[in-house]
């Protein structure tokens, strides 16, 4: 039986649920990976060489080789996981949050620091009321 997800209709948001989660498993394992200090080396030695080791989807590889957190995302992949990726290459979490909003750095940060990002437009289209 297929569950309701009436969250699925919030603009420009992926919910990660259990379906995301089984659909990004091996990506976020790679993700994980990044945790030790030689799996850092070995990816960066030759990227695409480690993440065949990984039995993640085509597009899932070339998400993390473009270094696209939104394909990486859409394919499954956990934000926080995702995160490894960043500081393996030596970015901010804001650095990258300011990469998939195309928001420019201090801009994003001088938006988190005044509150956040505002809600309108990022509410469920079924609920026109908010």
């Amino acid at each position: 039986m297929a569950l309701d997800k009436p969250y699925l209709d919030i603009p420009g948001t992926t919910i990660f649920d259990a379906e995301q989660s089984r659909k990004g498993y091996w990506l976020n394992q790679f993700c994980m990976s990044l945790m030790k200090a030689e799996n850092r080396t070995r990816f960066k030695a030759d990227e695409r060489a480690y993440l065949d080791e990984w039995p993640m989807t085509e597009a899932q590889k070339q998400a993390v080789l473009e270094r696209d957190l939104n394909k990486a995302i859409a394919a499954g992949g956990n934000i926080y996981f995702l995160a490894k990726i960043g500081a393996t290459d030596g970015f901010s979490f804001q650095n990258l949050a300011s990469k998939m909003t195309g928001v420019p750095e201090d801009d994003y940060k001088a938006m988190m620091v005044a509150g956040g990002r505002p809600a309108t437009g990022n509410r469920s289209i079924a609920d026109k009321s908010k």
